[in-house]
């Protein structure tokens, strides 16, 4: 028997988490969406049996087994939970939730209904990331003692005065929207304990429409944009490990860079996609490159890896399909997301404040 998906949300990353289920042999049987002719749409395009206005009716339907959220960060942890209580397993779009409360309180409910809970990382499932991942659990990098996480873009504001600009609505600006690199380079240290957090946001570019991005949500004329367009800290672990990060919608760089440096005891590596154009996957490069000392000479290898312009969107979700039959282990656990979304919250706190902010 296929397990069977529903789907809250229309949006545009429906069709990714579509593909992916159907990948890994799940069957897709319904699709809830308040704008219920997104949701007609949706279904048609899909070819998905079922649409509703209502998730509450999605989730009556029969042998309904897992649910995919795809909505604005607010209602991540509602209907997270009400779909856990409802006995289903859920795959939720990032971020986990809008701060670390909510994350605990999902990964309790995932506990209580014995149902697999996991987090749309995708660039952990990248092709570049599983191939770095093979070194890393080889022991060819040694202990990862510092990496750089960065998704930086000059002109990436996803519209003004819609949801993402808004954080009533979505928690924040981009350090909370493009948290991926600083989850993918804590996935390839091991997730260490964080220890303390030093922090600052910048917001000089939020206003300026000459920074808006060439996707993301039209404008809202009389909307709220309250929150950051860039910011900069760096984090230590416990371990005595560190992470740097640089996240930004609108910021004086070159272009749009999406990447993950580090440095070893044995070996660094780099895995990287570059942008010509912010946004556009059409003009990009990816890198995945390892860093090591041989036989006394400096060694550079390119790790050839096949494209996937999804940025692992497919195949993260494919997983999640996977890890509940039993066929695969997931590619993140909620105690990952409660650990992300602490440092989520710290840093927000020492930008605030001008001070460290120990976890």
């Amino acid at each position: 028997m296929s397990i069977k998906v529903g789907i809250i949300g229309a949006g545009g990353m429906l069709r990714y988490h579509a593909a992916g289920f159907r990948a890994a042999g799940a069957e897709i049987i319904g699709v809830a969406d308040p704008n219920v002719e997104a949701a007609k749409r949706a279904a048609e395009r899909e070819k998905i049996g079922a649409h509703f206005a209502d998730p509450a009716e999605l989730l009556k339907l029969r042998d309904l087994d897992a649910v995919s959220i795809i909505v604005p960060n607010k209602f991540h942890a509602p209907l997270s939970l009400q779909a856990l209580k409802a006995g289903k397993h859920v795959f939720c779009e990032k971020p986990p939730a809008m701060n670390a409360k909510e994350a605990l309180a999902m990964a309790a409910a995932a506990k209580a209904a014995k149902r697999t809970l996991m987090f749309n990382f995708n660039n952990r499932a990248r092709p570049e990331s599983y191939a770095m991942m093979d070194y890393v659990g080889q022991g060819i990098v040694g202990r990862i003692n510092s990496a750089q996480a960065k998704w930086i873009r000059r002109t990436g504001i996803p519209g003004f005065g819609g949801w993402f600009t808004t954080k009533a609505m979505s928690g924040g600006g981009p350090l909370i929207d493009l948290l991926h690199m600083l989850d993918l380079a804590m996935y390839f240290m091991g997730y260490p304990e964080p220890e303390w957090v030093l922090a600052q946001t910048f917001s000089d570019f939020i206003q300026d429409k000459s920074f808006k991005g060439p996707w993301g949500i039209p404008d809202v004329a009389k909307g709220v944009t309250d929150v950051e367009n860039a910011c900069h800290g760096m984090i230590r672990f416990k371990s005595g490990q560190v992470v740097t990060l640089q996240i930004s919608w609108a910021e004086m760089v070159k272009r749009e860079e999406v990447s993950v440096t580090f440095q070893g005891t044995k070996g660094g590596g780099l895995v990287q996609r570059l942008f010509g154009v912010d946004g556009l996957d059409n003009t990009s490069i990816d890198a995945c490159e390892l860093y090591t000392q041989e036989n006394g000479r400096t060694v550079n290898r390119t790790i050839v890896v096949p494209a996937d312009e999804t940025m692992g969107r497919n195949r993260s979700a494919a997983n999640f399909i996977a890890a509940i039959e039993g066929k695969e282990s997931p590619l993140n656990t909620p105690d990952q997301a409660v650990a992300l979304m602490k440092i989520i919250d710290a840093t927000y706190k020492s930008a605030n404040s001008g001070r460290p902010v120990k976890i």
